[in-house]
């Protein structure tokens, strides 16, 4: 055989393994790269405690068995309840958002850790924050003390692809969705162009495919810097939603800064203030 010849078919051999193995990698490691559960300690715990009087303490079976904690931020209002559920990022853990609960007014606020975060038992998944999510809402929208609230659902980064199943499934009257993707496949097609993404991803989290049948209004917060979900990809889910959009586009911020911007805040308000 031709020298040239051989040293480019071993070239190929081995670019092709080394592909393999990149692939094999990416499939059996993409939970630890999609999620990073954060925990609380119990002296962060302790603290909630004692320093909000009007902070609840949640701790919800789900129907497997596993136990999901969190707080409910009970904002006082006068007549009917206002209820906003929340879904944080895949590096989030929830308790940091009860300080921030003040600004949105007599809006009471749903904080439960995804499983494996904060003091959440289980393993998370796309499947179990879909139930997870479901059951939440349940559990609340049931409790004698909540008598047919507005409802509001918010998602920041992953968890915007659970707030968009939730409302695709439940009654709501708006959605808050900040730095939200089309789907988990798009999103590592920006990132790993070269990856042939649909084959290894387990998990899908398709926002794009239910944004059409989720007619209600909705607020978009995207950073303008934002190089984990680029403001393209949030731009294209608004394109196809059911409802009406309005959009804040923070100049400067990105991915991690956006909800330290003085006015993240204030836009939330402002929208929630409308309904």
């Amino acid at each position: 055989m031709n020298p040239a010849l051989l040293s480019v078919l071993k070239i190929s051999v081995l670019f092709l393994f080394l592909l393999c193995l990149l692939l094999v990698f990416f499939y059996f490691f993409q939970d630890t790269m999609i999620f990073y559960p954060q925990k609380i300690s119990l002296a962060e715990v302790e603290g909630i405690r004692k320093n909000y009087n009007n902070v609840e303490e949640i701790s919800l079976r789900a129907k497997d068995g596993v136990i999901l904690k969190g707080w409910f931020v009970k904002n006082s209002s006068a007549g009917r309840p206002k209820i906003l559920f929340y879904f944080g990022g895949n590096a989030e853990e929830v308790s940091y958002l009860i300080e921030d609960a003040v600004k949105l007014k007599d809006w009471s606020l749903v904080l439960l850790n995804y499983r494996g975060y904060g003091q959440s038992g289980g393993k998370v998944s796309e499947r179990s924050l879909y139930s997870d999510a479901i059951e939440i809402y349940d559990h609340f929208i049931g409790r004698p003390d909540i008598r047919e609230p507005k409802i509001a659902i918010m998602g920041r980064s992953i968890g915007t692809g659970v707030a968009t199943y939730l409302a695709k499934n439940k009654r709501y009257d708006a959605v808050i969705l900040v730095s939200p993707y089309t789907s988990l496949k798009a999103l590592a097609k920006v990132h790993y162009p070269l990856l042939p993404a649909g084959l290894i991803l387990k998990y899908k989290f398709n926002s794009i495919e239910r944004a059409p049948q989720i007619k209600a209004p909705m607020l978009m917060i995207v950073a303008a810097g934002d190089r984990t979900i680029p403001p393209q990809q949030s731009y294209q889910l608004a394109e196809k939603w059911g409802g009406k959009v309005t959009v804040r586009e923070f100049a400067g911020a990105d991915h991690n800064s956006l909800s330290g911007d003085s006015g993240y805040w204030v836009a939330i308000a402002s929208f929630l203030d409308g309904i």
